[in-house]
């Protein structure tokens, strides 16, 4: 009988310990999940994130482009970020941010000058070597701008909008500027 009771407790003992050892392991695989799963998560989301700005680009931004961060424009040597609707030009020696172009570029027609594509945080960093690789692109007006295009991805449902975007642009940037 003593011999039963040495191996009942055992057993008990036994038990104890590996449903103690189960739990510990049940939650050592769960902690180890939800670390695998967060680094899983965070992967899947950065290969997921796609942009497109295709309506955020200005109507005489260059067509053919479902997404564009920066425009360079050779003829008057500025940089335009599409996302943040502003210009990057030359002051002197630096580099200045702004909404608007200054007073120099007032007669200059974004419609009809060439656009380069560039999807570089900031461009002008780099500005000597795209400088000299487009400078061809200088003086050139081959370009369908967006609000001229008959491509259907680049045309928007509500064409009085698009029509009021195209004569502020216009109105704005060629020199045609109403003063009020």
């Amino acid at each position: 009988m003593m011999v039963i009771t040495i191996v009942a407790i055992n057993q008990i003992c036994f038990n104890n310990y590996s449903i103690k050892l189960y739990k510990a392991m049940k939650k050592l695989i769960l902690v180890f999940g939800l670390i695998a799963g967060t680094f899983i998560a965070q992967d899947s989301s950065a290969q997921v994130n796609i942009s497109v700005n295709l309506g955020s680009q200005p109507a005489w931004g260059p067509t053919g482009y479902q997404y564009a961060q920066n425009y360079y424009l050779p003829d008057i040597d500025v940089y335009y970020n599409v996302p943040q609707k502003q210009w990057s030009y030359q002051d002197g020696n630096r580099w200045v941010t702004a909404r608007e172009l200054p007073a120099r570029y007032r007669n200059y027609n974004l419609y009809s000058g060439h656009k380069v594509v560039i999807n570089e945080a900031r461009p002008y960093l780099n500005h000597a070597k795209y400088r000299k690789q487009y400078a061809s692109y200088k003086g050139r007006h081959d370009q369908v701008a967006i609000r001229d295009s008959r491509e259907s991805n680049h045309r928007r449902n509500d064409r009085k909008e698009d029509r009021r975007d195209s004569r502020n642009d216009r109105d704005r940037y060629d020199g045609n500027r109403r003063r009020g």
